[in-house]
């Protein structure tokens, strides 16, 4: 969360409500002094700020610095706002007011967050009443001001539901971005909105998913639909592409669960695609959503059963067929690993991309190649099955399919490195730009969009981050 709360068994200190010249300002003051009253500046029309007099700086610096110290948790007028961020920014100018000599660098950043609804991000999400109000104290409209632009630009650079917010195999983030540093650059900018605008991903996919927003908007069918369920996954997969890094390399493959491909990039152009299997719909084996790198090829590889799948599907069918493991060319390691060995029939096929992950899901060959004709191909554990591993196999390692064969043939359990690793990114994404730059739709199999959908919803949000993160295994 990004606001703890108090421990109140501590101190037993209540928490202090204060009303402030029509403004109330509730803060959550455990374990805090009371902070000393705020100096009172007039507003001008418009509810712009007018300065108030030099002789008050201190004064102001004092009440400021108060504030934001008096505990973890600060809100103004019920609306909380995050107490580290403006701590950081604030310190970097004294602790003073920052907008009161700003007001240009001010408006221009407001009209940017009111038009937030561009990028499916509700203005609510950012104090939007808030800052339209002409009523609100000075010094707490600063600091509202401040929040508001801090958490648009975080929003931007990497998701209103960031990783930590997210569930534990939802794990894809954007670089590192510093807003306070990047607010700070904003305010000595010609044109500090288009500063922030700039922390958005430029993908071909959230560009076609701004421009389905505005039409739908404007009432236009969206992919062949009208509906509230249209504006749910242009606006759920806008927050997916913030995830995403803002710089894709230009060779990588690319997964989208939710449609049930495989796509290589090269030059940053898709150069092949492959039907793929994919998890099941059943929360503990649906795939990840990760990015990782392939390191290398590992040709007939043995298949190490994952523990789960050994002990709540193989041993019942051991204790019913004494023959399941000869059967199946399964043994049982040394250390009580079972193993179905190396061949055609294994698992695992004859080919399995070497891509390391917390979540144990790789991308590989499979004997049951009669399962692409399936419409429906989430029937897996959480892998990725190929339909064409041989051809993918030979675009990574730069070599011909015959080569390729030729390491099958060879017989034995061997490992090729890549000649230089490729990044994978494992995605789910109801709403994408194909390779022909067109708006596509998936159904939400695995209800995810829901979740998302929920922290999107300012009357739901709030619900949402009471609550801790999903959990749920790859």
């Amino acid at each position: 969360m990004l606001f703890s709360l108090c421990d109140f068994s501590t101190r037993g200190v209540p928490v202090l409500a204060k009303l402030l010249a029509g403004g109330a300002i509730l803060l959550a003051a455990a374990c805090a002094p009371v902070a000393p009253a705020a100096v009172v500046a007039k507003l001008g029309p418009g509810g712009r700020i007018v300065p108030p007099p030099a002789s008050a700086a201190i004064e102001a610096n004092t009440e400021l610095a108060g504030l934001l110290d008096s505990g973890p948790e600060l809100a103004v007028a019920g609306e909380r706002l995050n107490a580290r961020l403006l701590r950081r920014f604030y310190a970097h100018h004294g602790f003073e007011p920052v907008w009161t000599t700003r007001q240009g660098q001010a408006d221009a950043l407001i009209n940017a967050v009111l038009h937030s609804g561009e990028h499916g991000l509700a203005p609510q999400l950012f104090h939007a009443n808030l800052l339209q109000s002409p009523t609100m104290p000075p010094l707490q409209r600063d600091m509202v001001l401040s929040d508001a632009f801090l958490s648009y630009a975080d929003a931007l650079a990497r998701g209103i539901v960031p990783v930590e917010r997210r569930r534990d195999d939802e794990t894809l983030t954007p670089e590192p971005i510093d807003v306070v540093t990047v607010l700070d650059a904003a305010i000595t900018d010609p044109d500090p909105a288009s500063a922030i605008e700039a922390l958005a991903p430029t993908t071909p996919t959230y560009r076609l998913l701004r421009e389905a927003l505005q039409k739908f908007h404007a009432g236009a069918p969206v992919g062949g639909k009208a509906s509230t369920a249209s504006l749910r996954e242009i606006e759920v997969n806008l927050e997916r592409e913030r995830w995403l890094p803002r710089h894709l390399p230009a060779e990588r493959v690319w997964v989208n669960v939710a449609d049930e491909r495989a796509e290589l990039y090269q030059d940053d152009r898709s150069v092949f695609s492959t039907k793929v299997i994919v998890g099941q719909d059943v929360p503990r084996n649906q795939s990840p959503e990760f990015q990782t790198m392939i390191s290398g090829v590992w040709f007939n590889p043995p298949w190490n059963i994952p523990q789960d799948i050994a002990t709540n599907e193989i041993l019942p069918k051991i204790s019913q067929d004494p023959n399941y493991l000869t059967e199946h060319n399964m043994v049982m390691l040394p250390d009580g690993t079972l193993q179905q060995v190396a061949g055609a029939n294994s698992g695992l096929g004859q080919i399995m991309l070497d891509m390391r992950n917390r979540f144990d899901v790789y991308l590989h060959d499979t004997p049951s190649k009669n399962l692409f004709a399936r419409d429906d191909r989430r029937i897996s554990h959480g892998c990725i099955r190929m339909e064409k591993p041989r051809e993918m196999t030979a675009l990574l390692m730069r070599q011909s399919i015959e080569d390729i064969d030729q390491a099958i043939a060879a017989g034995g359990t061997t490992r090729s490195n890549l000649p230089q690793p490729v990044p994978v990114f494992i995605v789910y994404e109801t709403a994408f730009a194909d390779a022909d730059g067109r708006l596509q739709f998936r159904p939400d199999v695995y209800g995810r969009d829901t979740e998302i959908w929920a922290q999107l919803d300012p009357e739901r949000k709030a619900l949402a981050d009471s609550a801790p993160p999903s959990r749920r295994g790859g």
